[in-house]
């Protein structure tokens, strides 16, 4: 990370800023009501288009990568640039802004020219949701048990902003509505409560390699997961049903949410795939012989050892 990326205006994840000053000291609910319009004959508009940094979720990587027409190595090369995601190791992109103004890719005097597709960074503005107990917890077995949720809502309200000089009304269920919120929420949430989960193991516990490139690809790259389920040993691996097996095949929203069960198996041991039984045992048995290799060869150099000190 660069000393320029560190000094930008942050907004993480979904728009939230790490600077807090300019957040409003008031906790809002769905019900609440707020005054903010933004539109083209605002005097500030496309000025928070700048000296951002926008995160990059999994659903924006395939709603701009479909929007655009290319292939997400291609929207990668092209427009993102490598980052880490919430002060964890887990490696993810963010967008590369111009280098003559500093701008989003996409953004014009006239406004978005991918605004239905937009991130989710971008809909949240001005209102950020604080979302507690995103992690969950875990029963016996290791199975996600979903927990009550406490959200509540909250506006950044920045000095330049001029969108909280209109005179448009709306409850914060209506702005999120409008702005197609919940649907990003329901599409991010899983990919998000990962991110979560890797938060709270600390610093301490870093992922190893290949997980990082398992993670970036299942994130980024669709279609090399999908060529990493059809054409490895995966199927043999794991128990997957023959419905399923026809979603992921055909749907890509399908395969990114197989894409978060499987990371939240093979990354954190979470029960939400299983091993086919006959991989077990052969696990099992080769943990064994490696076992008794080790056993072994102790006893072989502890025969050795006695022999050369001269013992029986």
């Amino acid at each position: 990370m660069t000393e320029e990326n560190n000094t930008v205006k942050e907004k993480v994840l979904f728009g939230k800023e790490r600077n807090p000053s300019n957040i409003l000291p008031q906790k809002l609910t769905l019900d609440s009501r707020i005054k903010f319009r933004c539109h083209p004959g605002v005097k500030c508009f496309t000025a928070c288009c700048g000296g951002i940094k926008i995160i990059l979720t999994p659903y924006d990587i395939l709603t701009l990568t479909k929007r655009l027409g290319i292939p997400a190595h291609e929207f990668l090369h092209l427009y993102t640039v490598p980052t880490y995601l919430e002060k964890t190791d887990m490696p993810g992109v963010m967008l590369k802004l111009r280098e003559e103004d500093n701008k989003c890719p996409f953004v014009t005097p006239e406004g978005c020219t991918v605004y239905t597709d937009r991130p989710t960074a971008c809909r949240y503005y001005p209102v950020g949701m604080a979302d507690f107990h995103e992690g969950g917890s875990k029963d016996a077995d290791g199975n996600e048990i979903p927990s009550e949720e406490e959200k509540f809502f909250f506006v950044v309200k920045e000095d330049h902003c001029k969108g909280f000089e209109e005179d448009k009304e709306w409850t914060v269920r209506e702005w999120r509505e409008d702005q197609g919120v919940d649907v990003r929420d329901e599409m991010n949430k899983e990919w998000l409560r990962l991110v979560m989960r890797r938060k709270s193991f600390g610093i301490q516990a870093e992922l190893s390699e290949p997980a990082k490139r398992m993670f970036f690809m299942a994130s980024t790259a669709l279609e090399q997961f999908r060529q990493f389920i059809f054409e490895s040993s995966f199927l043999d691996t794991y128990i997957i049903d023959d419905e399923t097996i026809e979603k992921i095949k055909n749907d890509d929203v399908e395969l990114m949410h197989f894409s978060f069960k499987y990371l939240a198996s093979a990354l954190f041991g979470v029960q939400t795939l299983k091993i086919k039984e006959e991989k077990v045992r052969a696990k099992i048995k080769e943990m064994k012989e490696q076992q008794d290799e080790t056993v072994l060869s102790s006893i072989k150099e502890y025969e050795e050892f006695k022999k050369s000190r001269g013992q029986n």
